[in-house]
């Protein structure tokens, strides 16, 4: 008798797991969703529509975009936080992270509510000018500011943005007075800038690029430890002000709901399309480097994040909001 319950037991696990197996095994049942809490255009935007094809692929099943912008990145954070749908990720960047320190009263916690799945890449960032500004290098633009305090906006894609952090950092690190001005978009924002609305911005590089070679805006300095080969004649900030390194990098996140094995897969398939050497081109063509991460190697930079982005802000002055 104890033999025979030993044996249904074991027929009963058996089953379970192969239930749990299978049910894995045939994730995704529906279109993948993709929240984008950035406008149209932005390096989020084109990182997520550049993964949807060969995610779709791969995964049989349609990948789809869908913008969520607002708030400074918090409210299609929170539409995935809320989704639980095990159907739907975030496509998030150093905003987030950033935010965990500039936005106490945000409706989730990141790192509790949401769960690693893969890095996508990083980029930095070029200081440009519009050409009306009389500052044709950081010194000058520096001196400027310090002879007309206050007197200088400068644009970025939004409150806790990292351009917005990147502006705020530098006015830090320079000792000048400049005025944030958020748009609700990169593309606002750079619209604003070439305009000459707004004087002044941080930028993604190869967006301002092309402007800075048709001469409606000027390229100062890029923000990475060395010169940018898309910009190669366009010094660093970091050699005027030493230390000074800003940049902009993706990931992906889902509610903590979705199962590991899930989050693997994902995972797996993201580093193996950002890993083809197609891919590293395309990217550094985009001013972007990838840098495959395991689960827990995301992990661990994300928190790592946290911690660097609020010495930033509290170096900077910023103010929680």
């Amino acid at each position: 008798m104890i033999g025979r319950r030993a044996t249904l037991a074991l027929g009963a696990l058996s089953t379970g797991l192969g239930a749990r197996r299978a049910a894995a095994q045939a994730w995704p049942s529906r279109p993948i969703r993709i929240v984008v809490p950035f406008g149209l255009g932005g390096s989020a935007d084109v990182a997520g529509r550049f993964l949807a094809g060969p995610l779709s692929e791969a995964l049989g099943q349609s990948v789809v975009i869908e913008n969520r912008p607002g708030a400074g990145g918090t409210i299609g954070a929170d539409a995935v936080v809320k989704s639980n749908d095990g159907h739907t990720l975030l496509l998030m960047s150093n905003t987030h992270t950033a935010n965990e320190t500039l936005l106490p009263n945000r409706p989730y916690v990141l790192m509790r509510d949401l769960a690693p799945v893969a890095f996508i890449n990083v980029a930095h960032h070029v200081l440009a000018v519009h050409p009306s500004l009389p500052a044709t290098s950081v010194q000058e633009l520096i001196a400027y500011a310090k002879a007309n305090p206050g007197k200088i906006d400068y644009a970025s894609s939004g409150p806790g943005t990292p351009y917005h952090v990147a502006g705020e950092v530098f006015r830090a690190m320079a000792g000048i007075e400049i005025t944030h001005i958020p748009f609700r978009g990169s593309n606002e924002a750079r619209t604003a800038l070439i305009s000459g609305q707004v004087p002044m911005m941080f930028d993604a590089i190869p967006t301002m690029a092309s402007q800075a070679q048709a001469g409606r805006v000027r390229a100062l300095a890029t923000t990475g430890p060395r010169r940018s080969p898309l910009l190669p004649e366009v010094p660093t900030v970091a050699e005027v002000l030493p230390g000074y390194e800003a940049s902009i990098w993706l990931g992906l996140m889902a509610p903590t709901a979705m199962p590991m094995e899930q989050r693997e897969r994902l995972n797996a398939e993201v580093n193996r399309v950002m890993g083809l050497e197609a891919t590293r081109a395309a990217q550094l063509r985009l001013g972007a480097q990838v840098n495959p991460m395991s689960i827990a190697e995301f992990d661990a930079f994300l928190r790592g994040d946290i911690a660097k982005q609020a010495e930033g802000i509290r170096m900077a002055g910023m103010q929680p909001t």
